[in-house]
């Protein structure tokens, strides 16, 4: 949603899951880009939302612009013309069962994505779960959506995203599953996430590749800050009830 600032009142919605029944809010952080589409300037507004789908809207007047998955998903038939997903009645909750893919936890959930201007590039830590959802007759015990799921396997991976097209640049993909780890891209080329395995990962921008990491013994559940103090750029990042501090030198 977009607000007048000044008034509060309502400028332009767009519903990502309609009639979610899935437990799919979207309230994944939306990334401000101020780019272009089809070589105009245009001020966007991006995310990676927890359906599987990724999206980019005009900010100014909520156009939809892309409208791409970023992981595989089997929960919608098709888009609608104004670039919302459209549910399949198939996988709504069901008496004995759907098997829908993402999971009720998401593709992408609160911990923040990074854009880099430099790439164009949008970077999500992302995961790939299926869950069967079931819908129940429990008049004392009302759902707290459609219905409730059972987990079922899943993988994760660091999604880089074309914000133009929404095309997937580069994959890659963790060693485990249920990574909920902020990312961090920088002006160096370089993006910072957590793994599954309760690493502090660097990776290059544009291609992906692995440089270093650092094993922190907790789950990273926030996202990697980077700054400069006399001259040195230092990075930053909890784990658990720790923060680790990183002194960035270079060659």
């Amino acid at each position: 949603m977009a607000l007048n600032l000044d008034t509060g009142k309502l400028v332009w919605h767009f519903q990502s899951s309609p009639h979610d029944t899935h437990d799919w809010d979207a309230v994944q952080t939306p990334v401000l880009i101020d780019g272009e589409i089809n070589g105009q300037k245009r001020k966007l507004v991006a995310q990676a939302s927890r359906n599987g789908y990724f999206f980019v809207l005009d900010r100014i007047t909520g156009k939809n612009i892309v409208t791409k998955e970023f992981v595989k998903t089997n929960w919608a038939k098709g888009i609608d013309a104004k670039g919302q997903p459209i549910p399949n009645p198939a996988k709504e909750p069901q008496i004995d069962g759907a098997l829908v893919t993402p999971n009720q936890a998401g593709a992408a959930n609160w911990p923040p994505p990074s854009f880099s201007p430099d790439t164009g590039l949008f970077y999500i830590n992302a995961s790939r779960g299926f869950s069967v959802y079931y819908i129940f007759d429990d008049d004392e015990k009302p759902e707290g959506w459609g219905g409730n799921d059972r987990g079922g396997w899943s993988e994760s991976m660091l999604q880089a995203i074309d914000y133009e097209t929404g095309a997937i640049r580069w994959s890659h993909k963790w060693e485990g599953a249920g990574i909920r780890s902020g990312v961090l891209s920088t002006a160096g080329n370089l993006v910072f996430a957590g793994d599954p395995s309760n690493n502090l990962v660097a990776l290059n921008a544009t291609t992906g590749e692995p440089l270093w990491h650092a094993n922190l013994g907790n789950a990273l559940s926030n996202g990697p800050i980077t700054y400069e103090l006399d001259g040195t750029q230092y990075l930053v990042v909890g784990a658990g009830d720790t923060l680790f501090g990183f002194a960035m030198l270079g060659k």
